[in-house]
């Protein structure tokens, strides 16, 4: 039996080491007893300057009213995500977020374990950028300067009879107060979109931020968004949030399905009255901020899979504009790309003039599953390959003479087997999902409703390009 127990032991040290997380473990003293290498690398230490000795003596700036672990000692009770601040014996700051699990053996409490990730260097990025924000406001309102807004509703260049109706629509309701919701695929211009109803509104003047909601931590998030309150955690100052920031003006959420969905909460009760805190704080803070979102998915999908609270839908959903992608708007396919051609020959000092026949019609027959802005890079690189005045079949990017070859082969395979062809439109329809979701595997996998190995095991027996 004590055998079994040790190669257990070691067995779980094993997996422990091989996790990308810190893993911490005290007894019930605060003396550590395990300590592995990812959280050693996230405190600047070494395992022996920790493994045997009592927190507090490595971590001198934590308390028992600050650090989780000696928390969760005295509790007994789990503390998840929460941000912990602290500097380290050779007096390194340390920023991460972490789970806090007490530790029973057979009904004994023996001690308390810490999962850790590091967020040191995510957090200062974006105080960095909240603070340049700031900053950039300040200078633009000392000069008298309009809001960050670049782009115009009239920038939205179109042949396409709805989206010309939309964008009138917009210009309209561009007056209103009311939140604006905007889905549709990556690439249709959604971003765009919403700072030319920004520049169309009364509140063209004033400051328009974009904040990004994906694969951003709750709590992080939280503080960008709302600012913290000095003291809400060791080391927090205070600080503005993106929503302060945007007073008067305009706060574009972008991805807005991937906010967590207890932040918002917090979010729909801005938008019901103008009020939030600050994380930490007490006092409530009153601002008159335009909030625009938008989706990458349809919002159906996004209520079904749970992404998004119902009740935060139906607040922003008083205004709802779907951005049509670039397929199902061939008339804009030709007429944008002589304008990027028109754009290209100045700033490459080209002399392109036309297109050749055989080229538009890949153009027109293509999916553009990256829409306009897939389109408008498709260009650049033909544009800085051509030698002549016209765009030739050679000039075509990878992605489109794949799909030319493949097109080829399906019109002249009369010879194929049903095999075959289904190995073509599998292939087709994988690298259509990569394309989408920029070769993000998982995403892609997810599209396709496959399993991510699955879909990895397809990519390596076509040996399809990922990237």
């Amino acid at each position: 039996m004590p055998q079994e127990i040790a190669i257990s032991n070691e067995v779980l040290k094993a997996i422990l080491s091989r996790i990308d997380e810190g893993i911490h473990v005290v007894d019930t003293n605060g003396k550590t007893i395990y300590y592995n290498e990812v959280a050693a690398r996230h405190d600047g230490l070494n395992i022996s300057d920790v493994i045997g000795k009592p927190l507090l003596q490595v971590f001198p700036s934590l308390n028992e009213n600050t650090s989780t672990l000696l928390k969760v000692l005295t509790s007994k009770k789990a503390i998840y995500n929460q941000a912990q601040s602290y500097t380290n014996v050779y007096g390194k700051k340390i920023e991460t977020m972490n789970t806090t699990l007490p530790i029973f053996v057979k009904k004994h409490f023996v001690g308390a374990m810490e999962i850790a990730k590091d967020h040191s260097t995510m957090k200062r990025l974006s105080e960095q950028l909240v603070d340049l924000q700031r900053q950039l406001l300040a200078k633009k309102n000392s000069l008298k300067r309009k809001s960050t807004a670049s782009y115009t509703l009239q920038d939205l260049l179109t042949k396409n009879p709805q989206f010309i109706e939309m964008k009138k629509e917009a210009e309209k309701l561009a007056r209103s107060h009311s939140p604006i919701l905007v889905f549709g695929e990556s690439g249709t211009g959604k971003e765009l979109f919403v700072q030319g109803i920004h520049h169309a509104s009364p509140r063209a003047s004033a400051p328009f931020i974009a904040q990004n909601c994906a694969a951003i931590p709750e709590n992080l998030l939280e503080s960008i968004l709302f600012g913290t309150a000095k003291g809400s955690y060791t080391g927090a100052v205070e600080r503005p949030g993106l929503f302060e920031l945007a007073d008067g003006g305009t706060l574009f959420l972008d991805e807005i399905h991937a906010m967590p969905i207890e932040l918002q909460a917090k979010l729909l009760r801005v938008l019901e009255d103008g009020r939030f805190r600050r994380l930490g704080g007490a006092k409530d803070i009153v601002v008159d901020v335009r909030v625009m979102a938008a989706m990458n998915v349809h919002p159906k999908a996004a209520l079904e899979q749970k992404l998004l609270r119902s009740d935060l839908f139906y607040r922003l959903n008083v205004f709802t504009f779907e951005l049509t992608s670039l397929r199902n708007r061939k008339e804009d396919i030709l007429y944008l790309s002589e304008i990027y051609i028109k754009n290209f020959n100045q700033s490459l000092n080209k002399k392109v003039q036309r297109i050749s026949d055989d080229v538009k019609e890949v153009l027109l027959s293509y999916s553009w599953p990256g829409n306009v802005r897939e389109l408008k890079h498709a260009l650049e690189y033909m544009m800085n390959i051509c030698t002549g005045e016209q765009l030739e079949r050679d000039d075509l990017p990878v992605m489109l003479k794949e799909f030319l070859k493949k097109g080829a082969k399906r019109i002249s395979g009369e010879s194929l087997s049903f095999r075959e062809r289904v190995a073509a439109f599998e292939q087709e329809m994988i690298l259509e999902a990569l394309q989408r979701t920029g070769g993000n595997i998982q995403q892609a996998a997810s599209m396709l409703r496959l399993p991510r190995q699955t879909l990895q095991y397809k990519i390596q027996k076509y040996e399809l390009d990922a990237e």
